[in-house]
């Protein structure tokens, strides 16, 4: 179904959320939750320790905040509070996605100096995949606004 828009172009009905709202709802949301499992395990006094991304220095919380960035701009779309068109949302969700990604493959690649005796957990990699999610999110995001 096609509408028209004030301008006389037709625009496709994207429904309640199109697919790059949808994928970085999600995404975002992982990013944020990820920020809260296990970035680094390893071998403790007769247990096995695991390290949380949020206690792992300033960058696990700066994901968490990038994830609930992500959240909070695609909710703010859809209750219709526009961004101007010089900045677009795609262009914040990839800048966010981009910026979440630097932080956590600085965490894949130095493991702070507390955390020696650990290796890379589950929860590092899903806030990988999820750092990276948002970027596609964004670039389908674009992809829907022309």
């Amino acid at each position: 179904m096609t509408l028209s828009n004030p301008h006389g172009r037709a625009e496709l009905d994207r429904g309640l959320l199109g697919v790059g709202d949808r994928l970085g709802l999600l995404a975002g949301l992982v990013l944020a939750v990820s920020a809260f499992t296990g970035w680094y395990t390893g071998p403790g006094e007769g247990v096995t320790v695991s390290v949380m991304g949020w206690n792992a220095g300033t960058l696990g919380k700066l994901v968490f905040a990038i994830g609930m960035l992500v959240v909070l701009v695609v909710a703010l779309r859809e209750i219709g509070v526009d961004l101007p068109a010089t900045v677009p949302q795609s262009l914040i969700t990839i800048a966010l996605g981009s910026l979440a990604t630097i932080f956590v493959l600085v965490r894949v690649f130095v493991i702070p100096d507390d955390f020696f005796f650990a290796g890379r957990g589950i929860g590092i990699w899903i806030s990988l995949a999820a750092a990276i999610g948002v970027i596609v999110a964004g670039l389908l995001q674009a992809s829907e606004e022309l």
